[in-house]
């Protein structure tokens, strides 16, 4: 991923962050349980922008990501770096959020799908017999 296209992400990313949330917050039911509210520092839209821009990346873990390009190259496009650890925190704290950009952000349908086609063991052989749970609904 370009820096430029960084930008642009970010830009969207943001821009998506700021309409949700203050829309989310007004639908959220408190429990009552006063609950402590830390603010993080870096923003939640930067955090999305880090885990779609390692999803474009070629990187195959995100440890490996965050370590030897983040904190080598971003860190002028992120001056509030965080460590790894907290980052993986943040990455859980932002999951509903991230979900939400990418069915808002869902181009149409292009008939191409992916299937899974390996095979799904339910029960051992030996036990199939014994198994009652879908009995007569299950087959071979």
């Amino acid at each position: 991923m370009s820096l430029s296209n960084l930008d642009t992400v970010f830009v969207d990313v943001d821009d998506f962050c700021q309409t949700f949330l203050s829309a989310w917050e007004k639908h959220l039911i408190s429990s009552g349980i006063k609950q402590r509210n830390k603010f993080s520092r870096l923003y939640v839209s930067e955090v999305m922008t880090i885990v779609i821009a390692f999803h474009q990346s070629g990187y195959r873990d995100f440890k490996t990501y965050s370590i030897h390009f983040v904190c080598r190259y971003l860190t002028t496009k992120f001056p509030e770096l965080v460590s790894y650890t907290r980052m993986l925190k943040l990455m859980q704290c932002v999951l509903v959020l991230l979900c939400s950009y990418l069915t808002h952000r869902e181009a149409r349908p292009t008939g191409i799908a992916f299937v899974d086609s390996s095979k799904l063991q339910v029960c051992h052989n030996l036990l199939i017999l014994r198994h009652q749970v879908f009995k007569g609904t299950a087959k071979r």
